[in-house]
């Protein structure tokens, strides 16, 4: 693909495993002491992968166009700043003739974007990340048309993203592209504790009017407070995709019976009814916050959690907490929504919550082009 960039064409084309030290180059301070960028960690892996739901790109320019800003003369534009702790060329790469220099001339990947199929009609685009040295000359724009291009190519009805709320630039980037406000989520951080709750919880609930956690879920009575609850609406019916990490997708009734089969339901209930339910979608081992780039920290993580009212919620950040003790994690991470009611439920027991929500954003892909 090829966007207009000034003086010189961006040109996207499929990434390359040699692309791989240039991505790096760029990504590596995407955030600066903000946040670790987990880009050039993952991009070889994308790069190598032949998985035909899952296409990443890389976006060219020759290599005049970003000179300079790394102890070289000025090149054509003045989009270099910041670069003088870079090396000079470094994200230069020999050119296979399908980017934007012919076979065996240098060629500048100045960025990158993937996209993956996460269900027969859902896509999710990630990871797009823009050299400073060429901002302003289309780089993302061209990168995000491509793939959504790619996801309609693919059959998708609907691509969605996510942005961190203070990412304005991001932001504003989507919705340039044709992307839309969908929802918002924090993540409540309830700590993995086996004692959180006890064997005689269930039968106290049953004898009084409790609240207590239930022992093999009925995942369809799980759907119908799901399907019936605040949560669900504000979340557009999403939750953590069960795959691909960082990634929001419809939770279906299928995948609630899946969990259930598989022991990642938490449910809790009175007498009456089910007040509360939380899927548990992996575990992931990843540096830990504290040490970025430091050992690995088992995270139990959940997608999807609904509950009736405040006391269902500390009912059931209670199992949770128990939950993910059960499978030996460090940590927590329950998806909920951006809301007065779940935020302040979630404070009023105690349970510690991020700092800053995320935004998913969605482009609908089903008009003409």
């Amino acid at each position: 693909m090829t966007a207009a960039g000034g003086e010189f064409d961006v040109i996207v084309r499929e990434a390359r495993p040699a692309d791989a030290d240039a991505v790096a180059a760029f990504a590596r301070d995407t955030w600066g002491e903000r946040h670790d960028d987990y880009i050039p960690r993952v991009f070889p892996e994308w790069a190598a992968s032949d998985d035909p739901d899952a296409g990443t790109f890389v976006a060219t320019l020759p290599p005049a166009a970003v000179a300079g800003g790394a102890g070289g003369e000025a090149g054509a534009t003045e989009n270099a700043g910041g670069r003088d702790d870079r090396e000079p060329d470094d994200t230069l790469v020999e050119g296979d003739g399908t980017g934007a220099a012919a076979a065996g001339e240098p060629e500048a990947v100045v960025g990158c974007i993937q996209g993956v199929m996460l269900s027969d009609w859902e896509a999710w685009g990630q990871g797009i990340r823009v050299d400073p040295a060429a901002r302003g000359l289309g780089v993302g724009t061209a990168l995000s048309e491509a793939a959504l291009d790619w996801a309609r190519e693919r059959g998708a009805a609907v691509c969605r993203n996510m942005v961190f709320s203070w990412n304005v630039a991001g932001l504003g980037q989507s919705r340039a592209v044709g992307f839309e406000p969908a929802t918002e989520f924090r993540f409540a951080e309830p700590t993995p504790d086996a004692d959180a709750v006890g064997a005689a919880d269930a039968a106290d609930a049953a004898e009084t009017d409790g609240i207590g956690p239930v022992t093999d879920p009925d995942p369809d009575a799980a759907w119908a407070l799901w399907s019936d609850s605040d949560a669900r609406d504000h979340l557009r019916g999403l939750a953590l995709d069960g795959d691909e990490p960082w990634a929001c997708s419809a939770l279906t009734r299928e995948r609630l019976r899946v969990a259930a089969d598989e022991d990642r339901l938490v449910a809790v209930a009175d007498a009456d009814a089910l007040a509360g339910v939380a899927v548990r979608t992996r575990v992931s081992e990843g540096p830990s916050d504290e040490e970025c780039g430091g050992g690995p920290e088992r995270t139990a993580e959940y997608g999807a959690a609904a509950w009736r009212d405040v006391d269902a919620a500390g009912a059931l950040y209670a199992s949770i907490a128990a939950d993910a003790a059960a499978v030996d994690a460090d940590a927590t991470r329950v998806l909920i929504p951006e809301t007065v009611d779940h935020v302040s439920d979630t404070g009023a027991n105690r349970v510690p919550v991020a700092a800053e929500p995320d935004f998913v954003m969605r482009a609908d892909l089903t008009g003409e082009l």
